[in-house]
């Protein structure tokens, strides 16, 4: 009887910092207990072996900044049966993203001894805006324990069962008390997708939306909250500007709070 072979994985790297792929590298024992189930045909990060397409799965991190790279994530996604995006640069553009409530030729100036070697888009946008997505996995870094999840429901024909509540819940099932009731803390919790195991709260510190907009996330109740703390519409604004601040509720709400 022929040998049926073994689904393959490839692993991308757009514009980021490699943290998404670290997290995946972190699993360790995880992967030690699957690795002789699936072919890593690509990862650079991690191995050298290149294996040609098609890929049963691919891992994108990281965010399109370049007319170089929107052009290769279609490469990449012709060359993939299920494509997932991971981390708060490929679903979100990232912290990058800032640069789209800018001018990027005032930016890069600032930056770079030559600017004119520099070619960049004017905008960092997230894999989705270019490319059809099957999954996004967010998080800054994404959780190991969802990633294997993720993997894990796609090899097997199933779809992955990730959180899409907010933080808040988590807070609840940690037996945290609540920063803004009990110190009157800021946090992006109530409106941030749980994933980290509301570590912030846990040390006592507002959550900084590291895992972009929960499913349902009412941004307008909580800026007006922030403000009856003492917040001004720029600390409102500058809370939503971070890590997924291209997310569509976030970018929405900072905008309405300043330019």
């Amino acid at each position: 009887m022929q040998r049926k072979n073994k689904p393959t994985l490839a692993v991308w790297k757009f514009a980021s910092c490699d943290g998404c792929q670290l997290s995946l590298l972190d699993c360790e024992d995880e992967l030690l207990a699957i690795i002789d189930r699936i072919d890593i045909a690509y990862f650079p990060e991690a191995t050298r072996t290149v294996l040609k397409g098609p890929y049963d799965v691919s891992l994108v991190e990281g965010s399109i900044t370049t007319q170089h790279d929107a052009e290769r994530i279609h490469r990449v996604r012709r060359a993939s049966k299920v494509l997932i995006t991971i981390g708060a640069c490929a679903t979100a553009g990232g912290i990058q993203a800032l640069r789209n409530f800018a001018d990027v030729k005032q930016l890069v100036p600032m930056v770079y001894a030559s600017p004119k070697y520099i070619e960049t888009l004017n905008k960092s946008t997230p894999i989705s805006d270019h490319v059809f997505v099957d999954f996004e996995l967010r998080g800054c870094p994404i959780n190991k324990g969802q990633l294997l999840e993720v993997l894990s429901a796609y090899l097997h024909g199933r779809k992955p069962n990730t959180s899409r509540y907010s933080v808040c819940m988590e807070c609840k099932r940690n037996g945290t008390p609540c920063v803004m009731v009990a110190q009157g803390t800021p946090c992006l919790g109530p409106v941030t997708q749980a994933g980290c195991g509301a570590i912030c709260p846990l040390f006592q510190r507002g959550c900084y939306g590291c895992f972009g907009p929960a499913e349902v996330a009412n941004t307008r109740a909580l800026s007006e909250q922030w403000k009856a703390l003492g917040k001004t519409p720029q600390d409102v604004m500058r809370a939503f500007r971070t890590y997924n601040a291209y997310a569509e509720a976030f970018r929405k709400e900072s905008d309405i709070h300043g330019a």
